[in-house]
């Protein structure tokens, strides 16, 4: 079909693993829960130096809830997800464009096809759901050859799935520990193997115990030579002889 609508057509395959931007530094911060994660994002809006960003949660009501914390911290943000309009949304993306706002609160609404001058940082709140989305959402920074920064916040119920993104994207992210927000939780504890390899001491026994021990043990019963078989060799219960009787007088 191709031969005889097209002539001389050029292929081209897209591969999305490839569209990693190298200019896009890729982190990650371990967090204990969420409400650490927002006092992560407020550290990180406040110090890094960034021109826009844009945060990406799975869910509308995360979004709208760090909308609203953003908001409560002077912070010039806006919020775009599937419960917007497409008037809502069309005005946020112009205002973040424009420079009113300086933070875009989205869900994946917004992680494919948003390009916009300027914008160098991406939280990931949440962890993306697949390799491929996690890919679109990073891809909205370090555009045209410019840096970026992609910071993943990672609690012990992401672990798994920012693992399986890892070995998807065949790279390895870099680990982030910010002092002012420092949490407990560093990642999945090492299981310790068992026997010699974990140091396991086997207990010491003494051998005057173990002689006593083996003397009272009652030795087992060897069966009389001359015992008679419960078995016939047919298979069958032999007979019991019975007893002469005792003759008449």
């Amino acid at each position: 079909m191709i031969a005889k609508v097209l002539k001389e057509p050029e292929h081209l395959m897209l591969n999305t693993v490839s569209q990693l931007n190298d200019g896009t530094r890729q982190q990650i911060i371990t967090a204990d829960h969420n409400q650490h994660k927002e006092q992560i994002v407020q550290w990180l809006l406040a110090n890094e130096t960034y021109q826009k960003a844009i945060i990406f949660t799975n869910t509308r009501v995360m979004a709208d809830r760090i909308y609203g914390h953003l908001v409560a911290k002077d912070i010039k943000a806006f919020v775009l997800h599937g419960d917007k309009d497409q008037k809502d949304r069309k005005l946020a993306i112009e205002r973040l464009k424009q420079g009113g706002a300086k933070v875009l609160v989205a869900t994946d609404v917004a992680a494919r096809g948003l390009d916009v001058d300027g914008l160098d940082l991406v939280i990931n709140f949440d962890m993306p759901r697949s390799g491929d989305e996690y890919v679109h959402r990073i891809g909205r920074t370090g555009r045209a050859g410019n840096e970026g920064l992609a910071v993943s916040l990672i609690c012990h119920g992401d672990w798994n799935l920012m693992s399986s993104i890892e070995r998807y994207l065949k790279q390895t992210f870099e680990r982030r520990t910010i002092k002012e927000v420092k949490g407990t939780y560093t990642g999945p504890k090492k299981v310790k193997a068992s026997g010699k390899a974990a140091g396991v001491k086997k207990k010491k026994t003494d051998k005057k115990t173990d002689k006593k021990a083996v003397a009272k043990r009652k030795p087992t019963a060897k069966p009389k030579p001359n015992a008679p078989s419960l078995v016939s060799q047919d298979g069958m219960a032999p007979l019991k002889k019975r007893k002469p009787a005792p003759a008449a007088e």
